[in-house]
């Protein structure tokens, strides 16, 4: 496994982390036993980065990390927990709770689920325009100080949001969507966190399996998918042509078009980290084989002609979610 810094103050990572959503009902049903055999696969394999987030199954995910940990090294996982959004039983998203007591509340009940004494990366899922970002860093600049986080990261926000935090305390990273159909951060928050020295983990780099090669018509029947603006009607039609350009460049190469999208991804820089979305072995096997995969400039070439930027129809997400986003402001 190749490993990288995350950031210029973060801990080494494995050159792409595991994304664990994806094992706890988002994408609807998920087997357990083979979730957790993923996650060993993934670390027999030199994958250290797992991420997670306390809302992916209201503690679910979590508490599936605890038992796919238990009895492995704790030190050679870099656990990177998401906070903050509030769901109600039915799974609804009810909104953004930052307050300072929150927070601790919130990384309380993450170190119980999860078993351990510190969480390495913590970070709010989405920022609130109640709570200013300075507070929000300056609450979790208090956890690291007691030592139940060690590195303050952030997810979704612009530009200007990453200028303010980091002035406060220094951001390891910001987890953001990155993808051949998604690439809004190329234009101000990726050219930031390089200047900062902020990494990006990139989710998405499948496009919630939009882009993945494996898309079947039935793939969201029964999850959040299914209300995602390029997942449906004429949307998903123009999207999933894209895909059969990208499958044209990847037989030509001898690669899935998995592969093709995260070598693409990887290959953006040493301080972008695509975090995989695999729920399977075979699928991390899949994944885990862009890391031996080259792009030379005329199959870049090839690419950007196939999906150029901005080339997907419909939006990353509805409406009501779009307008929690600091980074499409």
């Amino acid at each position: 496994m190749k490993n990288t810094d995350l950031g210029t103050t973060g801990p080494t990572v494995s050159r792409l982390g595991l994304g664990l959503m994806g094992m706890s009902g988002m994408y609807g049903p998920a087997d357990r036993a083979e979730a957790v055999a993923t996650v060993h696969a993934a670390l027999d394999r030199g994958v250290t980065l797992l991420d997670t987030g306390d809302f992916y199954g209201m503690g679910h995910n979590e508490l599936l990390l605890r038992e796919a940990l238990h009895g492995r090294d704790r030190e050679k996982a870099v656990i990177s927990v998401k906070f903050g959004v509030l769901r109600d039983p039915d799974g609804a998203f009810l909104g953004v709770d930052l307050r300072p007591a929150a927070i601790k509340n919130s990384v309380a009940y993450s170190l119980q689920r999860l078993g351990t004494d510190h969480i390495d990366v913590y970070r709010p899922a989405r920022i609130s325009p109640e709570i200013p970002i300075e507070e929000v860093v300056g609450t979790l600049a208090e956890l690291v100080e007691k030592g139940w986080i060690r590195h303050i990261g952030l997810s979704e926000v612009g530009a200007e949001t990453l200028r303010r935090a980091h002035a406060v305390h220094p951001i390891t990273d910001v987890q953001i969507e990155y993808s051949l159909i998604s690439r809004g951060i190329e234009r101000d928050v990726l050219p930031t966190a390089n200047e900062l020295g902020v990494a990006v983990t990139a989710y998405g780099v499948l496009s919630r399996g939009l882009i993945s090669g494996h898309w079947k018509p039935q793939a969201a029947a029964g999850d959040f998918r299914a209300h995602l603006p390029r997942f449906t009607g004429d949307a998903l039609d123009h999207n999933l042509a894209l895909v059969e350009a990208l499958r044209k460049i990847a037989d030509d190469k001898g690669v899935t078009v998995a592969q093709l999208a995260i070598a693409w991804v990887l290959g953006r820089g040493e301080d972008i980290v695509p975090l995989i979305g695999a729920r399977r072995r075979d699928r991390l096997d899949e994944a885990l084989g862009a890391l031996d995969v080259t792009l030379d400039a005329d199959e870049l070439a090839a690419i950007e002609a196939a999906v150029p930027a901005g080339a997907a129809a419909g939006e990353r997400y509805d409406a009501a979610q779009m307008r929690m986003l600091d980074s499409e402001r």
